[in-house]
């Protein structure tokens, strides 16, 4: 997975890849297909991937299971991302606050 790939469009990048290593007689089980998608994965995945290996038998799950699983963690990691921008900024704006200055009061 390239670095700022989004779900969609690595797992239309596999199945492409996939479906031309099959015209070629190359097949791969489900569970192969589940555990490269896995192993693609960036760093910051991780912890989702090994959730997932933890609570889910590779065996079985379908791959649109894992996939709607991984749009959905997606999902949840860009609103944490927009959450955090949107209180850098009001911490940004709340730093500009007017203060009157004591020190030059008229005496």
């Amino acid at each position: 997975m390239n670095e700022n790939e989004d779900i969609k469009s690595m797992f239309s990048r596999f199945t492409n890849i996939i479906n031309a290593l099959q015209a070629l007689d190359k097949t791969y089980s489900n569970s192969e297909m589940l555990r490269k998608i896995l192993r693609c994965l960036p760093r910051s995945w991780m912890p989702k991937v090994t959730a997932i290996e933890e609570a889910k038998n590779l065996n079985v799950l379908p791959l649109e299971d894992l996939l709607g699983s991984l749009m959905t963690h997606e999902l949840s990691m860009q609103k944490k991302d927009d959450d955090e921008e949107k209180e850098e900024e009001e911490e940004e704006d709340s730093c500009f606050k007017i203060v009157p200055n004591r020190r030059f009061r008229g005496r």
